[in-house]
């Protein structure tokens, strides 16, 4: 029996099980809607019962039990921009909300009877939500003769049926022309990939086309158990970044299941990855079959009095395709409650298993502290000696956020900083390595590097929000031939200069400055009309990344969250 064959039968017998409890889709990954969530969840002054906000996506219903609490406490939506979120996100989920205040005063040809949806069913036996999506932007690169675009053009649908399948699917059809620092992805190592996507090919010149699609089946297997079976991406932390499990790379193949359990949050999931994709510069990715790796997962964490998130993680990268056990997938990893490290090493350590934590302090109504530690490899006695040896692999994060700044309503600040020791995230061999269709599954930047970042956010009227990103990232480059830990797609035996003295930044170096400005502008219910300005330094002696860019672009979206490439 194929792994494939194993995983569908295992979600075949769980829906069996679970036909009794009343289930919820997903809020689509979102930076701004998910802002928000966390926001209130900080201004309330504890930790919410009702979402971990470490484990992302949230389920819809989730959401609505968290907004719907603190609302009653009457502390928390008090501007005039604070009570309007309030009033979108119960909109935008009111099948859960049950929100009056989400039906249309004049509906248009028999459509959008509710704000949120062009067209809708409401039954006790089926729930069903469609809507279109759209996105139209144009602008101006410095580096590029041409103008840049985006087209994308689709459908979003979402339900239950008998509240106890649910099911979402999300589809488009794109077209673009990328900002240029965004298409040397193409170029760096011959990694064939535009950033967030899968297979693209060659659109006119210099443009790119590409699918993109979303979709998963979602059940309850008892009242605090929830499973999801699709294609869609995963995020784990409280950060800008995470270190652990960024929504970075392509959607891909997921099972998971989620159990919250008092002040418990337990969360496994098993993703099915691509290992390598091949194809040409000037056309596309390849169409052919390409090569399979998978990473179990686990987090677990828990809610230590009113004001404290504690997590643990682990997670192992693995291949059924290596030359002792081809075709036959690691049964034990799909053990949810087991220790991979101690599996790993029983089966003669062929894997790569990364374990850490991360943390969340609400410590003032106003201000949360969070932060993340992945630990790839580790010796204390080798950190200790200072000698820098390779092998202790590891990456930090710290991070802030102050809302309502300085007495400013809905006036927030974030404050993040990011440490990567070279080659962590590497191992020896396109199976293994922490990553997706040739892209970072943690820091889009890979490894060897250090990282500032600051984010300012602001909300002078409901439906204006203003975004100013910068961020000042010094990395580690590799010449041709040379290894020195960035590429984390690189064997890391191939590593430059021995077993000692790496430290991080080491190679040839790369200073990028990034500023970012983005006025969006809802003109109706998920409906954004986006003003953006970016300043992109990057600086080195290689040529490949010596460059500048200053970017200006317009953008209508419709039921899609803004396309961004912050790297």
């Amino acid at each position: 029996m194929n792994t494939l064959k194993k995983i569908a039968l295992v979600v075949l017998l769980l829906i069996g099980w679970g036909f009794s409890f009343a289930q919820s889709t997903n809020a689509t990954l979102n930076e701004d809607y998910y802002h928000w969530i966390t926001r209130y969840e900080i201004k309330s002054g504890r930790i919410a019962p009702e979402i971990f906000s470490s484990v992302r996506p949230f389920q819809r219903k989730a959401i609505v039990a968290f907004i719907d609490s603190v609302e009653k406490r009457g502390h928390v939506f008090t501007s005039r921009a604070d009570k309007f979120n309030y009033e979108y996100v119960s909109n935008d989920n009111w099948e859960w909300s049950r929100a009056e205040s989400n039906k249309s005063a004049k509906p248009f040809l028999g459509m959008y009877k509710k704000k949120s949806d062009l067209a809708f069913v409401d039954m006790p036996e089926f729930d069903f939500h469609v809507s279109p999506v759209l996105y139209f932007g144009s602008g101006k690169d410095s580096r590029l003769k041409e103008s840049m675009y985006i087209n994308s053009r689709g459908v979003e649908m979402r339900g239950m049926i008998d509240k106890k399948i649910g099911f979402y699917t999300f589809f488009t059809d794109n077209q673009a022309i990328l900002p240029a620092f965004a298409h040397d992805a193409l170029i760096l190592n011959n990694t064939y990939a535009i950033p967030h996507e899968g297979f693209w090919k060659t659109f006119k010149t210099n443009g790119v086309d590409f699918f993109q699609v979303r979709g998963y089946i979602d059940f309850n297997v008892s009242k605090n158990i929830y499973v999801q079976f699709g294609h869609d991406r995963t995020f784990i932390g409280n950060g800008f970044r995470s270190l652990i499990f960024s929504d970075y790379s392509p959607p891909n193949l997921f099972l998971r299941a989620n159990a919250k359990i008092w002040k418990l949050n337990y969360l496994f999931q098993l993703n099915r990855l691509t290992a390598g994709a091949t194809g040409s510069l000037s056309g596309s990715t390849a169409n052919k079959n390409y090569p399979v790796k998978f990473m179990a997962f686990h987090h677990a964490s828990i809610n230590i009095g009113k004001k404290f998130n504690l997590g643990i993680f682990e997670s192992v990268v693995f291949t059924p395709q290596d030359t002792i056990n081809k075709n036959n997938i690691q049964l034990n990893y799909l053990n949810p409650i087991i220790f991979y490290r101690a599996i790993e090493q029983q089966g003669g350590s062929p894997d790569n298993v990364l374990l850490g934590g991360d943390f969340k302090w609400n410590a003032l109504r106003k201000i949360s502290f969070y932060g993340q530690i992945v630990i790839d490899e580790f010796v204390l006695k080798e950190l200790r000696s200072g000698k820098g040896w390779w092998g202790n692999k590891f990456a930090l994060q710290g991070g802030l956020k102050y809302i309502d700044a300085f007495n400013v309503p809905n006036l927030d600040i974030q404050l993040e900083g990011n440490l990567v020791k070279p080659y962590t995230y590497s191992h020896d061999t396109q199976y293994s390595n922490y990553s997706n269709f040739n892209q970072p599954l943690a820091h889009p930047l890979g490894a060897n590097l250090m990282e500032g970042v600051a984010i300012v956010r602001y909300q002078p009227l409901p439906k204006l929000n203003l975004v100013a990103k910068s961020f000042y990232s010094k990395i580690g480059r590799d010449t041709t031939g040379v290894n020195w830990g960035s590429d984390i797609l690189k064997d890391n035996s191939s590593r430059t200069g021995g077993d000692y003295g790496h430290k991080v930044g080491e190679g040839v170096s790369n200073t990028i400055s990034f500023m970012d400005f983005t006025a969006s502008y809802m003109i109706r219910h998920n409906v954004f009309i986006d003003l953006k300005a970016t300043i992109r330094r990057s600086t080195s002696p290689a040529a490949l990344y010596n460059n500048n860019s200053t970017i200006t672009s317009v953008s209508l979206r419709w039921n899609i969250p803004a396309r961004t490439y912050d790297f």
